[in-house]
């Protein structure tokens, strides 16, 4: 039996430049392909730290905006209620803190917001009811509204 030729073990060089190039030209496409939009979600909210957070503090010059959002028992929204005031929808609340805010001649950072909800009312309730009040969107521009916003204690009812 003849004998098999022996190999030499040869080390493989891969060419890493094109791999480089690749990663590269991803990125650029990335950061050209990126859209910036105006944040969602943004909310300055203050949740409550004891038996003070249901009082204003000193510094405010208007009374907070209180809104009382009712649940009924399988979690949906039962009503609204700003300052003791039924509301339709939040539409209605928009348009009601958009009409007190003018009123009121002030920023968005000077006013402030209680939001009361029943303990089991769903989550998706709050978040609109704090989408309705945060800002509109007017003629392509955001356009704020109310940036204070804190949540009432819970209460034993």
């Amino acid at each position: 039996m003849p004998a098999l030729p022996r190999r030499r073990l040869e080390k493989v060089a891969i060419n890493m430049t094109p791999m480089i190039d690749v990663v590269f030209q991803l990125m650029i496409f990335f950061m050209l392909t990126l859209n910036i939009i105006a944040p969602e979600g943004d909310f300055d909210v203050r949740m409550p730290l004891g038996k003070s957070a249901g009082q204003p503090t000193e510094d405010l010059q208007v009374p907070p905006i209180k809104v009382r959002l009712d649940a009924q028992p399988d979690g949906s929204l039962a009503s609204i209620r700003v300052d003791g005031r039924p509301v339709e929808g939040f539409s209605e609340l928009r348009q009601l803190v958009a009409g007190l805010v003018d009123d009121a001649g002030a920023s968005a950072g000077d006013l402030e917001l209680e939001l009361d909800c029943d303990y089991d009312l769903d989550y998706a309730n709050v978040i609109s009811a704090i989408t309705a009040v945060s800002g509109r969107i007017d003629d392509g521009r955001l356009i704020e509204m109310i940036k204070k916003i804190t949540f009432a204690p819970p209460s034993a009812e």
